[in-house]
């Protein structure tokens, strides 16, 4: 048996994580990945680049913070290859590749700036492909704080796949136009027509922590109507009793009604009932995605 260690950087709209699996090598048997490690930086990027189009001077020093403190991190927990990517709020910050150059410089941390076409294929390639049934279709969805990503399997593989700009970071500073709504459900209502047997699966921090909050077990789904339920609930609460009642993150108490208002009316458009949670997302496929990359080198 051989163990080595990956690692992933996600820098997103709403935070910046570090992930560290261990990845179980063993002859005759099936790679094993094992999340070994979760750090995660509440640094809001979004509300810099969606609000003022560049990245402030303050979270550009707080990203340099937290990119050294991960490759310390990752250098005592004895990773052997990282890979870290930046999503939307980078993309559209009129200093990002400036802010990623000064990364390198000062941290010693190279970053890659992904399009959403490249985010929900490093998604695909997660454990997803092990929840999708040759016999059913899904709608996919990774709600993020800049962008969501939408993909539609159905026959085993992907039928289609886009992203859209309307992430909770985007909706909390009502910088989402009515027509981006408009598109979305367009686009759902295309590509689900005469779909059977559609089911959603859910990504992303919010509806992890909305499946945690249920109580449901891991591969239970969450119901229509329980969501509706929740996002009335948390709606009702003003955002200090969200964090004191709920015991929520304050970085978390405030986007998880728009991620909630997002996963509701996709599943609306879509006809669909029940709401998968596996619980992975670009971390996990970051580092898939790597670790397949360096074996065949």
């Amino acid at each position: 048996m051989k163990i080595r260690k990956f690692a992933a950087i996600d820098i997103g709209s709403n935070a910046i994580r570090l992930l560290t699996h261990n990845v179980i090598e063993e002859e005759g048997k099936k790679t094993q990945f094992r999340k070994s490690a979760l750090v995660r930086v509440p640094v809001r990027l979004g509300e810099d680049s969606f609000t003022k189009g560049k990245i402030s001077e303050k979270n550009e020093a707080r990203m340099i913070k937290s990119m050294k403190a991960f490759k310390l991190l990752m250098e005592v927990s004895g990773v052997e290859e990282y890979r870290a990517c930046a999503t939307s709020a980078m993309r559209e910050a009129s200093n990002g590749l400036e802010v990623i150059e000064k990364i390198q410089s000062e941290a010693g941390v190279t970053i890659d700036l992904i399009n959403g076409k490249q985010e929900a294929a490093i998604i695909a390639s997660t454990d997803l492909k092990d929840l999708i049934k040759a016999d059913q279709s899904y709608l996919y969805i990774d709600v993020g704080g800049g962008s969501t990503e939408f993909t539609i399997f159905t026959n085993g593989k992907i039928k289609v796949s886009k992203s859209f700009k309307l992430g909770t970071v985007r909706l909390l500073n009502n910088i989402v136009k009515e027509e981006t709504w408009n598109n979305l459900k367009k686009w759902i209502d295309t590509n689900t027509e005469g779909l059977e047997k559609l089911s959603i699966i859910g990504s992303g921090g919010n509806i992890n922590k909305l499946h945690k909050m249920s109580g449901r077990k891991d591969g239970q789904a969450l119901s229509y109507i329980w969501l509706n339920a929740q996002y009335k609930f948390l709606d009702s609460l003003s955002y200090d009793d969200r964090i004191s009642e709920l015991g929520l993150n304050p970085d978390r108490a405030d986007v998880i009604i728009p991620a909630t208002r997002i996963f509701l009316s996709a599943a609306k458009w879509s006809g669909v009932k029940k709401i998968y949670v596996p619980k992975i997302g670009l971390s996990d496929g970051i580092i898939k995605t790597l670790y397949y990359t360096k074996n065949k080198e």
